[in-house]
């Protein structure tokens, strides 16, 4: 989602908004633009597309000035280009927004009545103008934007200077995540920590309603009421440097490739070595007293949500619910008072888990966050909070932070079992024994790389492909599907592999691929009759499998790929490493932008 980063400092900021903004690319965008004071007059900068045709207009047409506010939009009202892109400004105060305006129009009218002329198609256009009209009765800046914020519906987070005032930036949040840096003698405003990382590693996160006035020397924080409040100031864990690709072509490459790393990081965060045990953080409820489970997540994380589903009902015998959060509240969910509600985001911002979040909290449920991001809303506001400690993710297809996800959960399981009585300490033992052991069996599957990119080239001719699994193989499947379809724009589907004689079997013909999700578990003998049928009907068979599951399916499939024998309580994330190759290779073999696929953001923070 849009990006924002603001400096007021000491000297010219130009060139360091633009540094903010390549930080915040991962999010998604379609244009950008930056605004500063010159002799105390807006200048504005802006493109459409990458970054770069920003910095070739910055060459051009150089930006001065010590205060700045920087922007990559991703297109919500009005098309993408250079009219549209943001800052958006008149000749007394230039905006940069993040989120949606819901009444954008009834303003927009209010002031167009008034002889407000309008030139965008944006909904953040009407912010600008509402703010110029009170600058034009008279008022501070200050007066001004508290005035304007009371009028506006819809989540946002915004960033603005003005024209003679090059002492002060304002900044505000309501419903989308807004940050404030501290440096020497410069303050800083950013979208997230990674914007700042190089510059600060002081951060104060402003609260839902928050408005603040920064100078160079601080800021004075207001609640929404325009009461002076005071907001902690935290240390990032972020590095100061933006994170590299190392030796790989995409960030995606390099996040695949670090997931040994991550997942025996997160795992080793919650696990006891001399008993043999998770070990949870202290949680403000007792996990006994839990009888009902309801996760919400989006897109990846609800495939990590659909996997914790079999877990939690194996291992601690409790009903589950996994919800998609967009459709979660508008189908007026029946909630149990005192049930634990799981709530996955890897940003820890996305807006309709947050807003699932809430209801779950009014409702009187237990709450309880798995996030990537600590310092998140989503952190904050849940009653609990677990981290999946994947490191900051640049590509947009989630790889790593998937993987931790499910770390989390498979150790979450084990520890609600434990407390209900329902895995023994022998069965946990186990259990803990096959999590220790996956970042070495996740490393041996990346040596299976080269054999993947081989027959992803056949998948890249393709116009459509299906996936299939059984229990934790399917949203495996699911999250297969996804990854193909969000990187290399090829259709593809997920399926339950017993699904596959209820209508998607019509579809199988010689040119269609068939990517089977196979480890030789409980399931294997029913999902090798499903693979089995699929060949018959002249489907070309992909196979991920294990030794015993490739002697039995190998020689009949297309191709296979033979993965480590593993515990089958383990196997998803094992099997999630190879689909994410899979979707990799084929992207790059139809040469679309890996990292920044088009129209996707990597945070959603609006509904």
């Amino acid at each position: 989602m849009c990006g924002i980063v603001g400096i007021i400092g000491r000297q010219d900021v130009a060139e360091t908004l633009v540094e903010g903004l390549r930080r915040l690319e991962y999010r998604g965008y379609d244009s950008a633009g930056i605004a500063t004071l010159v002799e105390g007059k807006i200048e504005r900068r802006r493109a459409q597309g990458k970054l770069k045709n920003l910095e070739k207009l910055l060459l051009v047409n150089p930006l001065p000035g010590t205060i700045g506010i920087g922007h990559t939009r991703w297109a919500t009202h009005g098309i993408p280009n250079e009219v549209n892109a943001h800052p958006h400004a008149t000749e007394r105060v230039a905006v940069v927004h993040n989120g949606i305006i819901e009444n954008f129009q009834e303003l927009r009218a209010e002031l167009a009545a008034k002889g407000h002329q309008f030139v965008t198609q944006t909904d953040t256009e009407a912010v600008v103008h509402l703010i110029d009209a009170y600058l034009k009765e008279g008022m501070e800046p200050e007066a001004a934007t508290h005035a304007a914020l009371k009028r506006l519906e819809g989540a946002f987070a915004l960033g603005i200077i003005f024209a003679g005032r090059p002492d002060i930036m304002i900044a505000a949040r309501r419903g989308s995540p807004l940050a404030i840096g501290r440096g020497e003698g410069e303050m800083y405003l950013g979208s997230d920590a990674l914007a700042l990382a190089p510059l600060t590693r002081h951060l104060t996160y402003l609260e839902e309603g928050d408005w603040a006035v920064l100078t160079s020397h601080g800021a004075t924080i207001h609640n929404a009421n325009g009461h002076v409040v005071d907001r902690p100031s935290k240390i990032t864990q972020l590095s100061g440097a933006l994170i590299g690709k190392g030796e790989h072509r995409h960030y995606m490459k390099k996040e695949i490739y670090e997931q040994p790393q991550v997942i025996g990081d997160t795992i080793q965060s919650y696990y006891n070595p001399s008993t043999q045990t998770v070990a949870l953080p202290d949680l403000p409820f007792d996990l006994k007293t839990i009888d009902r489970i309801t996760i919400v997540a989006c897109g990846t994380s609800y495939y990590a949500g659909m996997v914790g589903r079999y877990w939690f009902e194996a291992l601690a015998r409790l009903p589950v619910e996994v919800d998609i959060a967009s459709e979660f509240r508008y189908r007026h969910p029946v909630l149990k008072k005192g049930s634990l509600a799981i709530f996955i985001s890897q940003s820890g911002e996305t807006a309709d888990t947050l807003a699932a979040l809430r209801l779950c909290k009014n409702e009187g449920l237990h709450t309880l966050s798995i996030v990537n991001v600590g310092e998140s809303t989503m952190a904050r506001e849940a009653e609990a909070m677990v981290m999946s400690l994947a490191g900051p993710e640049i590509g947009v297809a989630s790889t790593k932070a998937f993987t931790a996800q499910l770390a989390v959960l498979a150790c979450l399981a084990l520890a609600l079992g434990r407390a209900r009585g329902c895995v023994t300490p022998e069965e946990e033992a186990k259990h803990v024994a096959a999590l220790v052991s996956v970042p070495s069996r996740v490393a041996d599957v990346l040596h299976s790389d080269a054999r993947i990119k081989e027959f992803s080239a056949k998948i890249a001719e393709s116009r459509d492909v299906i996936y299939l699994g059984r229990g934790t193989g399917y949203p495996i499947a699911l999250e297969g599907a996804l990854k193909l379809k969000e990187i290399s724009y090829i259709h593809a589907e997920g399926y339950a592999a017993g699904e596959l004689k209820h209508g998607p079997i019509a579809l199988l013909d010689e040119n269609m691929p068939v990517i089977a999700i196979a480890p030789s578990d409980a399931l294997f003998e029913k999902t090798a009759s499903n693979i089995e049928e699929v060949i018959a009907r002249g489907a070309r068979v992909f196979l991920f499998t294990d030794a015993k599951g490739a002697k039995r399916l190998g020689h009949k499939a297309w191709a296979t790929v033979e993965l480590p024998d593993v515990d089958s309580f383990v196997t998803p994330l094992l099997y999630a490493i190879p689909i994410q190759l899979l979707a990799y290779h084929t992207a790059v073999a139809k040469g679309t932008d890996v990292d920044q696929p088009r129209n996707l953001a990597k945070s959603v923070t609006v509904e």
